[in-house]
């Protein structure tokens, strides 16, 4: 799904017209945002948890020609499945 369907697929669920839910969808990546920059996580119960985490540098590799080069460092983002999730994507996986 991409972020099209998500606004439609909302719109339709909310009973509000695309635009706001698409506004509804940009609040939620701002919020989203703010709360890894500011506390690091963002923990919705039974649905999961996002966490920033640190990357350190590496070595990388070119695959067209092999040739090594330095990853810098860079913050990135983990997502941890909730128990909630997890159950209803292995029950519906199951039948």
């Amino acid at each position: 799904m991409n972020r099209r369907e998500l606004v439609k697929t909302l719109a339709d669920k909310m009973s509000v017209t695309q635009a706001e839910a698409m506004r509804f969808v940009q609040a939620w990546e701002e919020t989203t945002t703010e709360a890894l920059e500011s506390d690091g996580s963002l923990m919705l119960l039974g649905f999961g948890t996002l966490s920033a985490w640190e990357q350190t540098e590496r070595i990388g590799r070119n695959p067209r020609n092999g040739v090594a080069y330095m990853i810098r460092a860079r913050r990135s983002v983990k997502f941890k499945p909730g128990k909630l999730l997890l159950k209803r994507l292995n029950a519906s996986s199951s039948k």
